[in-house]
C-alpha cells in the first residue's frame, strides 16, 4: 500500500517546494511590507526578505533552527515563540501573515489561532495559510487502520487525526476552512489545493525526465491555478485572505 504523504527521500518534496515558493511569490505584498512569518520555515522567510520584505520569523521556543541573517534587500527578525499564541505581539502591526507550514492545522484550537492572525494584521493586509485536506486525513486514518475513527467522519464537526509520533492535526475541508475563516472576520479570496498533480505522477515523471520534467510539472501546476478553487485534490489547502 502506497503511504498517504511520500517518505521525506522523495523526489515530490522538490516538485512541492518549487512550488510553494512560486505561489509565495505570486501572492507577497508588491511593495515592501512588514510580514510575519509563522512557517517555521526558513526558505519562505528567505524568499521574502529577497523580495525587500521585513520578516519576523517565528520559530518554536526549541527544536527548528532557523537563518539569523538573509542577504536581500529585505530585513529578517528571527523570534523564538509559541506561534499558537500571539499575545506578544501588537495589533494592527503586521500588513501580511504567512502560515506555510499546515501552521494552522498544528492548532487543536484553530479558530481561536486565526483569530489571533486576524487581530495582528492590519485593515488591508492579507494572510497565506496553509492546512492538511481531509483528503490527507481520510488517508492516514485509513492507512493506520483507524476505522471506528473513520466511520465517524460524515459526523464528526472537527477531524482531528493522531499520528505515530503522538502529535495530532487538524485536517479540512475547503468549505470549513473558508467558513472558519470568515468567521474570525477575514475576507476569503480564495480556496486551493497545493498541487493538483498526484504524488503518484509526480514521482514517475521525475524518476523518468529528472530536472527537464520538474521545470515541466512545476508550469503545469502553476498554469493549472486559476480552475482549482474550491477543490479538495491533494495533500494541502492554501487559502488566501484579507483583513477588511
Amino acid at each position: 500500500m502506497t503511504a498517504p504523504v511520500p517518505a521525506p527521500a522523495s523526489h515530490y518534496w522538490r516538485f512541492y517546494e518549487r512550488v510553494a515558493l512560486a505561489q509565495l511569490l505570486a501572492w507577497a505584498p508588491v511593495s515592501p511590507s512588514r510580514v510575519l512569518d509563522v512557517s517555521g520555515v526558513a526558505a519562505y522567510a528567505e524568499v521574502l526578505v529577497a523580495a525587500g520584505h521585513e520578516v519576523v520569523h517565528v520559530l518554536p521556543p526549541d527544536g527548528l533552527s532557523g537563518p539569523e541573517y538573509v542577504a536581500g534587500p529585505g530585513r529578517l527578525v528571527t523570534v523564538r515563540a509559541d506561534a499558537r499564541s500571539l499575545h506578544w505581539l501588537a495589533d494592527e502591526s503586521f500588513d501580511a501573515v504567512l502560515g506555510e507550514g499546515r501552521a494552522l492545522s498544528m492548532c487543536l484550537a484553530a479558530e481561536v489561532s486565526a483569530a489571533d492572525l486576524r487581530r495582528v494584521l492590519r485593515p488591508g493586509g492579507r494572510l497565506l495559510i496553509v492546512v492538511e485536506s481531509l483528503v490527507l486525513g481520510l488517508a492516514r486514518l485509513a492507512d493506520s487502520g483507524r476505522w471506528a475513527e473513520l466511520a465517524d467522519v460524515p459526523s464528526a464537526d472537527v477531524v482531528l487525526v493522531p499520528a505515530d509520533d503522538g502529535t495530532v492535526t487538524r485536517c479540512f475541508w475547503p468549505e470549513e476552512l473558508d467558513l472558519l475563516l470568515t468567521e474570525v472576520g477575514l475576507d476569503v479570496e480564495w480556496v486551493r489545493p497545493r498541487s493538483v498533480l498526484s504524488v503518484a505522477a509526480v514521482e514517475r515523471a521525475m524518476t523518468e525526465g529528472g530536472e527537464e520534467a520538474l521545470e515541466t510539472l512545476v508550469r503545469t501546476e502553476l498554469a493549472l491555478a486559476a480552475g482549482r478553487e474550491g477543490e479538495s485534490t491533494g495533500l494541502h489547502l492554501v487559502a488566501s485572505a484579507r483583513r477588511p
